[in-house]
C-alpha cells in the first residue's frame, strides 16, 4: 500500500503525531506491534504545557474532570507549581491508557489509519521515498511513503534499522515499581530510609503504586521485567513492611539510562519521543517531552509533504527539539542523583532544599519541568519570539475568542492588536495563516510577557504549535517571517 507518512508506534506520541499530520492534510498510516492498546499506566502525569497544547487542539473536554496536584518535586525535594503563569499550572493525573484512547480517537476521527499487530522488520529509503516492511496478522506488508517517523519507544526498531547514532550511558541505578491490590501501607512521598528510597500512593480504586530503590544497588540486566517477589523483598528491606500477600497488577523496573539521538532526522526518516531520547521517568517529563516533539514536528512535516515548506523548516525540528531534549536529560540526571544516591548526597539535598526556599528558584525549576519555559531561538531580537503564547482572551470582529481557540485549526495565526496591518498582509498564505484583528489581550495570563522592553506589542504571528514566530517592532519584517515559517505564498 501507499501513503504519505508512516508513523511507527501507536503510543501517545505516535498517535499525537498522526493527528497533527491529519490536521495538516497529510495521509498517514500508523504501524503498531501490539495487537491492542496497553492497559498499563506507565505514565500518568501531564504537565502544564501539554495541557495547554491539548486545549489548543480542543481535546480537554473528552478527558472530563482531571485531578490536579500543585505539589511536585525536584529530585524528591518539594517543589510548588502554583506560581506558574498558566491556566494549567500543576501536575494533571491522567492514566496513559486514557491519554492513548483520547489521542487514538482523535487520530482515527481525522482519518489516520492505525494497523495494530504489525511489527516493523525492514526499512529502506531512497531520494524519493521510504519503504517499510512489517509482519502482520495476514503476513508481510510493504508500505511506500514519502517519510517515516519512529515513535516506537526506547528499543526503537526504526532507530536501529535506519542506523541512527544513539550515544549515552546505560542504567547504573534502578527503581522497582509495582501496582498492587490488597495491601495497606502508608502513603509515602519520596521517603528516604537508612537503606533506600520508598514511595507509595493509594489510588481511588484501592490499588497502591509502590516504588523502591535500595541505595548502592546495581541496575539489573536490561532484558525482562522483575518478579513481584523481588519488589516485595526490596520493599521489606527498605521499610520493614511485608507487601508480599498483595496482588500485583503490573510490575516493572526503570533505570537511569541516558541516551540522546545524535540527529532526530536521517534523510526521510525521523525520530520522536523515547525513540529519540531515553531518560529516567522522573517527574513525568518523558511523556510530555515526547508529546511536545510530536506537536513541533507535525505541522512542519505536513508542510514538507505538501510542498509548502520553506528551506530548512523540517530540519528546524531537530534544531529545536534536540536542544530541549538535552536540557531535559540534564535536569533528570541532576534529579536522579538527588533521588537515588545514598547518604553521601545529603549535604547536596540540604543545599538544594535551601535554594528552593526562594521563589525565583521555584519558578525557574517548575517552568523547566512543566515545559513552559521552552523558547526556540531563531535569532529573533524580541524576547517573545520563540516562546509559547499564553492563553490570551481577545475580542475580535466576530466576537469573543482567545489564542487557544484560534489555534484549534492547526494553522498559523496573525493577530493585529492595533498595528494597522493591511487586510492582505497574509495574502498568498491565507490557506496556512489566518488573520484576526482584535482588541489587546486581557485575562489572567496577559501580564508581563505581553510587554517587550516596556513597549506594548501590537501584532503577533503564531506558529501552528503555539509558539511566537514574529512580533511587531522586531527587526525581522513580517513578510520575511511568513516566508521563513510558511513558505512561498500561493504554494
Amino acid at each position: 500500500m501507499e501513503t504519505q507518512v508512516v508513523v511507527v508506534g501507536a503510543g501517545p506520541v505516535g498517535l499525537m503525531l498522526a493527528g497533527e499530520l491529519r490536521l495538516g492534510g497529510v495521509d498517514v498510516v500508523v504501524l503498531e506491534r501490539m495487537a491492542a492498546p496497553t492497559t498499563e499506566s506507565r505514565a500518568s502525569t501531564l504537565h502544564a504545557r501539554t495541557m495547554e497544547i491539548f486545549d489548543q487542539r480542543g481535546l480537554l473536554g473528552a478527558l472530563g474532570k482531571v485531578p490536579n496536584d500543585m505539589l511536585g518535586h525536584f529530585g524528591g525535594i518539594r517543589l510548588d507549581f502554583d506560581g506558574l503563569d498558566s491556566r494549567y499550572r500543576g501536575q494533571w493525573k491522567v492514566a496513559q491508557a486514557d491519554t492513548e484512547k483520547l489521542l487514538g480517537d482523535r487520530a482515527v476521527g481525522l482519518g489516520a489509519v492505525v494497523r495494530r499487530g504489525h511489527e516493523l522488520v525492514g526499512l529502506r529509503q531512497s531520494e524519493s521515498g521510504v519503504e517499510a516492511e512489517a509482519v502482520g496478522p495476514g503476513g508481510r506488508v510493504r508500505i511506500r511513503a514519502a517519510y517515516l517517523v519512529g515513535c516506537d519507544g526506547e528499543s526503537s526498531a526504526v532507530r536501529r534499522l535506519a542506523g541512527f547514532a544513539f550515544p549515552g550511558t546505560d542504567a547504573a541505578r534502578v527503581l522497582l515499581r509495582a501496582d498492587v491490590a490488597g495491601i495497606d501501607v502508608p502513603d509515602r512521598r519520596f521517603e528516604r530510609h537508612e537503606h533506600g528510597l520508598a514511595i507509595a500512593h493509594r489510588r481511588p480504586d484501592g490499588v497502591t503504586r509502590v516504588m523502591v530503590h535500595e541505595f548502592g544497588s546495581a541496575a539489573p540486566a536490561p532484558a525482562g521485567e522483575p518478579e513481584f517477589t523481588e519488589v516485595a523483598a526490596a520493599w521489606a528491606r527498605v521499610t520493614g513492611e511485608d507487601i508480599g500477600a498483595g496482588t500485583p497488577i503490573w510490575v516493572n523496573a526503570f533505570g537511569n539510562a541516558r541516551r540522546l539521538a545524535e540527529r532526530y532526522r536521517s534523510g526521510r526518516v525521523l525520530l520522536a519521543g523515547d525513540a529519540a531520547h531515553v531518560q529516567m521517568p522522573v517527574g513525568g517529563q518523558a511523556l510530555n517531552l515526547g508529546l511536545q516533539d510530536a506537536v513541533n514536528l507535525g505541522w512542519k512535516l505536513a508542510a514538507q509533504v505538501r510542498g509548502r515548506a520553506p528551506a530548512g523548516l523540517l530540519d528546524s525540528y531537530h534544531d529545536e527539539r534536540h536542544a530541549v531534549g538535552r536540557r531535559v536529560l540534564d535536569n533528570i540526571e541532576a534529579q536522579t542523583t538527588l533521588l537515588l544516591a545514598g547518604t553521601e548526597v545529603e549535604p547536596l539535598r540540604a543545599f538544594v532544599a535551601e535554594l528552593l526556599g526562594h521563589d525565583v528558584v521555584v519558578r525557574h525549576l517548575a517552568g523547566t519541568i512543566s515545559g513552559l519555559d521552552v523558547r526556540y531561538s531563531d535569532g529573533g531580537d524580541a524576547p517573545l519570539v520563540g516562546s509559547r503564547v499564553p492563553h490570551w482572551e481577545l475580542t475580535a470582529e466576530t466576537g469573543p475568542t482567545s489564542t487557544t481557540e484560534l489555534l484549534r485549526t492547526g494553522r498559523g495565526v496573525l493577530l493585529d492588536f492595533g498595528a494597522g496591518l493591511q487586510p492582505g498582509a497574509v495574502a498568498g498564505w491565507a490557506d496556512r495563516v489566518g488573520m484576526v484583528t482584535a482588541t489587546r489581550p486581557h485575562g489572567p495570563e496577559t501580564g508581563v510577557p505581553f510587554e517587550s522592553g516596556g513597549t506594548a506589542v501590537r501584532a503577533v504571528l503564531l506558529r501552528p504549535d503555539g509558539h511566537i514566530a514574529w512580533v511587531d517592532g522586531c527587526t525581522t519584517h513580517l513578510r520575511a517571517a511568513l516566508h521563513r515559517w510558511f513558505g512561498t505564498p500561493g504554494a
